[in-house]
């Protein structure tokens, strides 16, 4: 399973377009790959090596996060389930994949993680900040209206 690579820098670029929101725990943006549609990353603020090296009501808030953005993708996409994980053994930053799943995928990867799909197709659909702008848009607004 090969996973994205993500800036390691100190600071995450919030003027980023595909930045779509702060969260209590962290950013949530978009992912460079956009082979399915909406597959958010959400990073940690402040930077951490993995989900173990935050205090108990840090973790909570985090997962509570993550799971947050799966719901705003659930509400503007028509994804029917999503996929989540944590790994950092690429990358030794915190940071969570929100990957939603839709009907309309192919059996054979329906029923696999999304990491199955060929290298191609995962390479095949960049971000692209001016089309999917509106899909940022909703996913912000959806994310405010849960943390209210």
């Amino acid at each position: 399973m090969k996973f994205e690579k993500l800036d390691t820098g100190k600071q995450l670029d919030k003027d980023k377009a595909t930045v779509i929101c702060r969260m209590p725990s962290g950013w949530a943006q978009l992912a460079n790959m956009q082979y399915l549609r909406g597959y958010c990353i959400l990073t940690a603020e402040p930077r951490v090596p993995s989900l173990n090296a935050l205090e108990p009501s840090a973790r909570e808030r985090f997962l509570l996060d993550m799971s947050l953005v799966g719901d705003a993708l659930l509400e503007v996409t028509d994804a029917h389930r999503i996929n989540y994980a944590i790994a950092g053994n690429n990358v030794p930053l915190l940071h969570a994949h929100i990957v939603p799943r839709y009907r309309s995928e192919p059996d054979d990867m329906l029923h696999n993680h999304p990491w199955a799909y060929p290298p191609e197709v995962m390479a095949g659909n960049p971000v692209d900040p001016i089309r999917d702008a509106v899909l940022i848009k909703a996913l912000a607004d959806a994310i405010s209206h849960c943390l209210k």
